[in-house]
């Protein structure tokens, strides 16, 4: 009977990691067999950033299907949701809090308008203005799936450790800053 310690798997696991490759390995060593004089070293990031965004929208978008709630609008839910209550907010600061352009969070909000999940309501602060305000149905649903969306990206990182997770959250963190520092 073979026995082995736990030391040995752990080892075992961080040699396999370092061995591990992916399809941007292949990708890398393809540019520098033909342009050795081309630093891939930033590509690499960003070919497995772009990779993973759409791998974990499309895999959050499965998990959300259930509900008939895409992505998109859950994260308009959701902001809404984070502002505590009475889950209100305008859409400029909407659109800042989802990255979305004004055309398309009035997309997203006619939508979910017409499923009851947000209303429009004039805002006290500027008669030409409006305020959107989470429904009580609004909040439910976001309340039930913000669990399911925080399970699955819980799921997306699991092959890390906390550490791993933290140092990585904090690598991201400072490439979103140098980004929207402009």
């Amino acid at each position: 009977m073979l026995f082995i310690n736990y030391l040995d798997i752990k080892l075992y696991r961080a040699y396999n990691t370092v061995m591990i490759k992916d399809p941007f390995d292949t990708v890398r060593e393809q540019w520098q067999q033909e342009r050795p004089d081309l630093d891939s070293s930033g590509a690499e990031v960003v070919w497995r950033i772009s990779f993973l965004h759409k791998y974990l929208k499309k895999m959050a978008s499965k998990k959300l299907d259930r509900y008939d709630l895409p992505i998109g609008s859950f994260d308009v839910l959701a902001a809404l949701r984070r502002n505590g209550p009475p889950f209100q907010a305008a859409p400029t600061a909407l659109c800042e809090a989802t990255l979305l352009t004004s055309g398309a969070m009035t997309n997203r909000l006619d939508r979910l308008e017409e499923s009851g999940m947000v209303e429009r309501m004039p805002d006290p602060g500027d008669r030409r203005g409006i305020i959107i305000q989470l429904t009580p149905a609004g909040k439910a649903l976001v309340d039930e799936t913000a669990k399911v969306r925080f399970e699955q990206a819980n799921d997306a990182v699991s092959a890390l450790t906390s550490s791993e997770r933290r140092q990585l959250a904090a690598l991201l963190r400072k490439l979103v800053v140098d980004h929207t520092s402009d």
